[in-house]
């Protein structure tokens, strides 16, 4: 192909420039209003320096306090999880238009909605003060970040099925769950368990960050750190949970193959 051709095959298309003109002024308008200057960023950068020379070298002195959270934050990314997947199953699937009338699909979508409307911090903070301090909150707010998740794109990938299965069942007379379990979930399981795994691991994350507004987990112990200026043990938090969330991938990586084989 000469390269006149290969010109032509990407015609100017000047909306789209415009379009990018607008985004990129945008971009420097907001950076102007928000009074972000290069002196600050490399104010910023020094600062920054000083606060990692800080943290060197971790104390792991309070290695029992830090396994007994590592835990609870475990304990509750496991827990929320497993209830978010087995309650995103039927979500997903009411939430599903090819397969669900109107009066079902509806409702789910409304429920996934508000689930993905809001940060987990928030929602933490809404539990928090529902139902007190603790792992409770954390385990709630992460089960509605799982149901916004994994039942959206459940009913996604339902939506993208081949219905050719789902008419051979029905002309078959099979009732509805048999259609379900033997012409959808065979179409869809492994991207549903890709799904699962991904959220796991995101949940063993958000847990460390929900702990922050008291709703368990080794995010409280960080910002207490923060607060008394301990920096090394500081540091020795943040070495944790970089190690539970790479434990935590390679537990998705088990599931993962133990399904697909």
């Amino acid at each position: 192909m000469s390269a006149a051709e290969t010109r032509r095959a990407f015609k100017p298309n000047w909306a789209a420039r415009i379009g990018w003109l607008a985004v990129a002024a945008y971009c420097v308008v907001a950076i102007w209003s928000l009074e972000i200057t290069w002196d600050r960023f490399v104010i910023g950068l020094e600062n920054g320096a000083e606060f990692l020379g800080s943290m060197i070298p971790p104390s792991f002195a309070r290695w029992q306090l830090l396994l007994n959270n590592l835990l609870e934050t475990l304990e509750i990314a496991v827990i929320a999880s497993a209830f978010g997947v087995v309650l995103s199953l039927p979500i997903g699937l009411a939430a599903a238009r090819n397969l669900m009338p109107a009066w079902a699909t509806w409702p789910a979508r409304i429920l996934i909605a508000i689930c993905r409307s809001f940060h987990p911090v928030i929602f933490a903070i809404l539990f928090v003060k529902a139902v007190g301090f603790g792992p409770l909150a954390g385990i709630l707010t992460l089960i509605f970040a799982s149901i916004g998740f994994i039942g959206k794109l459940f009913a996604e990938a339902i939506e993208e099925i081949s219905l050719k299965p789902v008419e051979a069942c029905r002309a078959a007379g099979a009732p509805f769950m048999s259609v379900i379990l033997y012409a959808v979930l065979p179409q869809v399981l492994n991207r549903f368990i890709g799904f699962a795994t991904y959220q796991f691991d995101a949940n063993i994350r958000n847990s460390t960050m929900v702990g922050i507004v008291g709703a368990g987990g080794i995010g409280g112990t960080l910002f207490a750190a923060f607060q008394r200026f301990d920096y090394d043990f500081l540091a020795a938090i943040l070495i944790s949970i970089i190690a539970l969330v790479m434990l935590g991938e390679y537990l998705a990586s088990i599931v993962k193959a133990v399904f697909n084989e």
